[in-house]
This record gives structure tokens, C-alpha cells and sequence, in this order.
């Protein structure tokens, strides 16, 4: 009990150190001109911006290199003095991509000591709601440093926030006998996952020192940060670690199991192995000897898909069969898609039929009895937007609504949102509402003022700023509460008040049953796909096997 209380006093001490920016640890407390904190490892000296205490490249686990290339995170060993955290750390090695990608927005340093995070909090924050971070980019690019992701739109309202790096690509995501044998757990794969939960679980034991409050974290991701926050819905490793969730276009695929063939994939060990002999590696030290760049690459080169691995531990089973099984964690939800999605992502679409009699003959030789379902939802007058508006729901749109549904069946609040909004520079592109469009709204990144990235059309104009002013309440509102509002915009009605959603256009508004008849025919024809064992993931529409001669 007394050494409860001492560890108590110690620690609200070091809190009010931290708020009222005077130095820890230095001989006693001395006035300092920028904010500094003393977390578990020792003490750091960030900058202060406009009210904001921002700290940048806290290691959150050891450097994963050497022989810890593909270990589960190690703890970080503590500094002497004062760290200075004024500057972003490298972003994960990752691979290149085209330099015409609308996603091109390359890190300025990349390496494979990256394991690292970054807070902005309110200067004087005391027991705020957090906000963690975590960034798309398919698991194999970006990073915490990217322009976009700057936290103070958070911090300005009281929330604050955390945005982490995790390993990417093979190094973070590749399974390998050698590597299950060498573990004490007998598993592999999903490092960059349980980075993530060394980041969360650095939350718990230090954001009190920045003024947030570890009860209170919202876990928030897109695209690739969207499937991490699913995975953690799921992983008991993960339970008791965030309170609530953010999910921005999320899929709910089939993903490999460890050891065995599934669903119409290989094992993900046996991937591994494929990876190494594509990189004519035939022992597992071979691998660690190369350098992470050439790796990285490499495997890509070689066709590695950088996902999660069904392993029994950390991802216990499919998505989709925890959700089933109501085993998820018990959480308030908040989640959505963008209207078009795939106009950015085309290389996942199978090329549309000329006709619409092609289209529709396609569509009733796969679909049989289920065809005037699909056809009601996706007709054949035109058959390029019906394939577009297809992959879209197969991918994110069904996604979204199973997660929305599926957190109301167990008695959780979910909130669903469809964001369809369109700008000049996205129209003069033909990109409207694209694949993570709604970023720059949610991070108020809006304005002649906002971050740029190389390729992206940026929204400028007041309809602009007005829709991102609501669409930062409402994640804000919802990090603090668990209810989405914002000022002189619609209260957001949960998804089980009549398949309720929140329509981001020009404006907020709230509607209804989204899209009628899609949830119900994917969720039929995954569920067809699921009992046949096949992947049920672009399996859908013209890329249907047909069952009659066309």
C-alpha cells in the first residue's frame, strides 16, 4: 500500500511537471522554454505550437535489426538525460511506388529503426480522451510522418492524439517455418500487428504524463490502418486497450492461416518459404543478412501480400467468424466508405462487358437464383459504374455495414457513414469521393494553409472547410463521448435506428438503409462463397465463375 501511494504521488508530481513545462529529473525543477515529460524511459523535450505540446520519435520498442529482424517487439531500453523530440523519426522501410500514384508521397528517411510515435496534446491537457493513429497504405507504404497526419486539428479540440509507425511489407508482415520454430508461441507473421500493441500498450503506461487519460482511447485507422483496427477488434491481445474505434475503409477478406491452405489460399509459411527462395535465401539467416531495402523490394518483387496471418494467437480466426460468434470486443463503433472508391484503385477491376446484354448475361450465368438481387443493386444499363459500385461494396461498402451491424447485435452503439463529396480539383480529375478522399476533411487539411502531398487535389473552397469543420467534430465528439455531433450539422442516429447512416456531400445529412438490397445480397453470396471454402473477396460480379454458356 505505501509503495502504491509513493508511485502515486511520484506520478501526479511528474504530471504537473509535464503541464507546467519545467524539466524532470535535472537536479530539480527549472523553467524550461519548451514542454518537456518524463515517461517510463526517461524524460523528453518537444516543442509547443500555438497552445500545443507536440513530441515527436518516442520509441515505443527497441529497432527490430539483426536477429531481431522478425521478433514480436522488444522493450526499449532506457536514455540518459534528455531525448530531444522535436523532429519526426523515420517512417518503416517500405517499397517504392510509381511516382504518377495519386498515393505517391514517399518518406523523407525511411528504416527499419522506425518504431516509434508521436503526440500533440493541449498545453495544461488533463485526463483528455486519446486518439491513436494508425496509417493506411496497404501494409506496405506511409508513415506517422506523412504531411496529412498532423495531430493538432485534434489537439485544438481537446482530444489527444497519437500517431504511431509500425513495421511494413515482408519485414513486418512475412511468415516463416523457421521463424514458428524459433518462436516460444510457435507462431509467425503479423509483426507489424503486435508492433501496434507495443504502441498501445506504451499508451497505457505513459499518456497520463502528456494529460490523456488511458481509459479513454479511441483507436482510428484508413484503408490498411482501418483493417489494423478490425484485427484489433478481434485479437485478444488487443482486448482492454482502446475503448473505442474509428474504422475508415475497411475490407473483412479471408486471410491465410499459418500452416495450412484455406479458402483458396496457401498456408501463410509456405508463402514465406516462396519469398525466400525467390530472394535465393535458403536459411532464415540468410534473410536477416540481407539489407532491409533489397528485402523489402524483393519480396515484393516476388508477389508478398502484406497481411495479417490466421495464427491462433494473435489472430485467432477470420474476421468474419469472430463477428459471427459475437466475440469481438465490446466497443462503440463508428465506421464508413467513400462513394467511389475504386476510381484510384482500378487495378482491382476486372474490365466491364460492352454491353449491357453482355453484362447482364455475365451476371445471371454466375449469380443464378441471386441474380435479379444483384442486377436491382447493380443494373446493366451501365455496366462500367455497376462493376465500379460492385468492387467498391465487395471490398469496403459490405465491410463497413457487417462491422456497423455487427457491434449493434452485441449491444454497442455504431455510428455508419457514407462520404460522397466532391471538389473542383478532384472533378477536373475525375476523382470524386476517391479512395481515402475523406482523409483531408477528417484532418482538417483543407485550405491554401493545408499539408500537400505530391499528387493529391486538394480541397480549397468554403463548402470545403465547412464539411471538414463537421466531419473533425464529429470524430472529436465521438473520441469524447462515444455520440458523433457537431454544430449546426444532423445528430447522427445510430445504425440500428433504421440501418441509419451520415451522408457527407456538400453537407452532412442524415438517410437511411444505405444503398437498399446491398448488404443483403453480398452477405448472401459471402456467405455461399464462405460454405464452398473459396475466397469471397473479388469474387464478385463479372468476376463470377459462370454456371451456364454465355
Amino acid at each position: 500500500m505505501i509503495r502504491m501511494l509513493a508511485l502515486q504521488l511520484a506520478s501526479a508530481a511528474m504530471m504537473m511537471a509535464s503541464l507546467t513545462g519545467l524539466a524532470i529529473g535535472q537536479g530539480g525543477a527549472e523553467p524550461t522554454a519548451q514542454p518537456r515529460v518524463t515517461v517510463q524511459t526517461g524524460v523528453l523535450e518537444g516543442r509547443r505550437e500555438g497552445g500545443i505540446n507536440i513530441f515527436k520519435n518516442i520509441p515505443y520498442a527497441q529497432p527490430p535489426v539483426g536477429d531481431l529482424r522478425w521478433a514480436p517487439p522488444q522493450a526499449v531500453a532506457p536514455w540518459p538525460g534528455v531525448r530531444n523530440a522535436s523532429e519526426f523519426g523515420p517512417s518503416c522501410t517500405q517499397i517504392s511506388i510509381p511516382r504518377s500514384s495519386i498515393y505517391f508521397d514517399p518518406p523523407i528517411v525511411q528504416s527499419e529503426d522506425c518504431l516509434s510515435l508521436n503526440v500533440w496534446a493541449p498545453e495544461n491537457a488533463r485526463n483528455l480522451p486519446v486518439i491513436v493513429w494508425i496509417h493506411g497504405g496497404s501494409l506496405r507504404i506511409g508513415g506517422a510522418a506523412q504531411p496529412f497526419y498532423d495531430g493538432a486539428v485534434f489537439a485544438h479540440q481537446d482530444v489527444v492524439f497519437v500517431s504511431i509507425n509500425y513495421r511494413l511489407g515482408a519485414l513486418g508482415w512475412m511468415a516463416h517455418p523457421e521463424l514458428s520454430a524459433e518462436s516460444p508461441e510457435g507462431v509467425s507473421g503479423n509483426y507489424g500487428f503486435r508492433d501496434q500493441i507495443a504502441a498501445l500498450l506504451w499508451v497505457q503506461d505513459n499518456i497520463s504524463a502528456f494529460g490523456g487519460d488511458p481509459d479513454q482511447v479511441t483507436l482510428m485507422g484508413e484503408s490498411a490502418g482501418a483493417l489494423s483496427v478490425s484485427y484489433h477488434l478481434i485479437s485478444p491481445l488487443s482486448r482492454g486497450l482502446f475503448s473505442r474505434a474509428i474504422i475508415e475503409s475497411t475490407n473483412l477478406r479471408a486471410f491465410p492461416r499459418l500452416r495450412e491452405a484455406a479458402h483458396g489460399l496457401p498456408s501463410a509459411e509456405s508463402t514465406g518459404l516462396s519469398v525466400s527462395e525467390a530472394l535465393g535465401a535458403e536459411r532464415l539467416s540468410e534473410l536477416r543478412d540481407m539489407d532491409a531495402d533489397s528485402l523489402t523490394q524483393g519480396a515484393a518483387r516476388a508477389g508478398f501480400v502484406s497481411q495479417g496471418v490466421i495464427d491462433g494467437l494473435v489472430l485467432p480466426d477470420q474476421l468474419l467468424a469472430v463477428l459471427e460468434r459475437s466475440e469481438q470486443a465490446p466497443v462503440p463503433l463508428l465506421a464508413g466508405f467513400n462513394r467511389d472508391e475504386l476510381r484510384t484503385q482500378t487495378r482491382l477491376l476486372p474490365t466491364a462487358p460492352d454491353s449491357p446484354e453482355a453484362y447482364e448475361a455475365i451476371i445471371r450465368c454466375g449469380y443464378g437464383d441471386l441474380a435479379d438481387d444483384y442486377l436491382a443493386v447493380y443494373p446493366a444499363d451501365d455496366p462500367v459504374q455497376s462493376t465500379l459500385d460492385a468492387f467498391r461494396d465487395t471490398i469496403y461498402g459490405w465491410a463497413g455495414e457487417r462491422l456497423a451491424a455487427a457491434q449493434a447485435e452485441i449491444g454497442q452503439t455504431s455510428y455508419l457513414y457514407l462520404f460522397d463529396h466532391c471538389y473542383d480539383a478532384a472533378r477536373e480529375q475525375g476523382l470524386c469521393a476517391f479512395h481515402a478522399s475523406e482523409l483531408t476533411f477528417v484532418f482538417g487539411q483543407v485550405g491554401p494553409e493545408a499539408a500537400r502531398s505530391p499528387n493529391w487535389p486538394m480541397p480549397e473552397g468554403p463548402v470545403d472547410q465547412a464539411l471538414s469543420d463537421a466531419m473533425v467534430a464529429y470524430w472529436t465528439s465521438f473520441a469524447k463521448t462515444g455520440l458523433p455531433t457537431a454544430p449546426d450539422a444532423p445528430d447522427w442516429a445510430p445504425y440500428s435506428d433504421g440501418q441509419a447512416f451520415m451522408h457527407f456531400s456538400e453537407t452532412p445529412r442524415l438517410s437511411h438503409d444505405l444503398f437498399p438490397g446491398m448488404y443483403e445480397v453480398h452477405g448472401e453470396w459471402v456467405r455461399r462463397q464462405r460454405e464452398a471454402g473459396e475466397q469471397w473477396f473479388l469474387g464478385v460480379g463479372v468476376n463470377v465463375q459462370p454456371s451456364c454458356e454465355t
